[in-house]
């Protein structure tokens, strides 16, 4: 059974050099996909005819807001520059095959939404449109590098291995 915090989004501008690797979007909180198609619904003297019509599909996410976050920095110079955004579904539990499945788009933004509550984190919601359709692939390892699927998590330390608070000033191994 799926959970929705094992879907990622990553995201890259369009015109970022090649090599360059993609942005997680800090701080996720939701994240969804929607495809829907237009209905011909025409009457004729015979009956109704019925046909598919034209499909669209989009992106929604939402994340607390982190200063400096590439991921979010991407997203908001995108629609400023009316630039497209590449976006990466990602799942991140590996598959049979020991890679992550995916689906890619080439997207719009269609907007950004930054609200701040007084008792809360400030939150930016955006949608994003995608271009022709989405792609299903796989990403290997490499592609999604652990420290993105572990973004929210530690793993075992050993005693006097880290010092500082996690999250904040978390440093460094010992090397013995």
């Amino acid at each position: 059974m799926n959970k929705g915090k094992d879907t990622i989004l990553l995201v890259q501008r369009a015109k970022d050099a090649l090599g360059t690797a993609a942005y997680l979007i800090a701080n996720q909180t939701e994240s969804s996909y929607s495809i829907e198609t237009e209905i011909i619904d025409e009457q004729t003297k015979f009956g109704r005819l019925v046909e598919y019509g034209n499909t669209s599909e989009s992106f929604e996410v939402t994340a607390y807001g982190q200063t400096g976050d590439a991921g979010q920095k991407a997203i908001l110079d995108a629609i400023k520059n009316k630039e497209q955004l590449k976006v990466w579904e990602v799942n991140t539990n590996k598959n049979a095959a020991g890679k992550y499945d995916a689906n890619f788009a080439y997207t719009i933004v269609e907007s950004v939404e930054k609200s701040g509550s007084t008792d809360g984190f400030e939150e930016l919601s955006t949608t994003l449109q995608v271009i022709g359709q989405t792609q299903a692939g796989e990403l290997d390892t490499a592609d999604v590098p652990d420290a993105v699927i572990e973004f929210a998590l530690y793993g075992f330390e050993k005693p006097g291995e880290f010092t500082g608070e996690y999250g904040k000033d978390h440093k460094g191994t010992v090397t013995p």
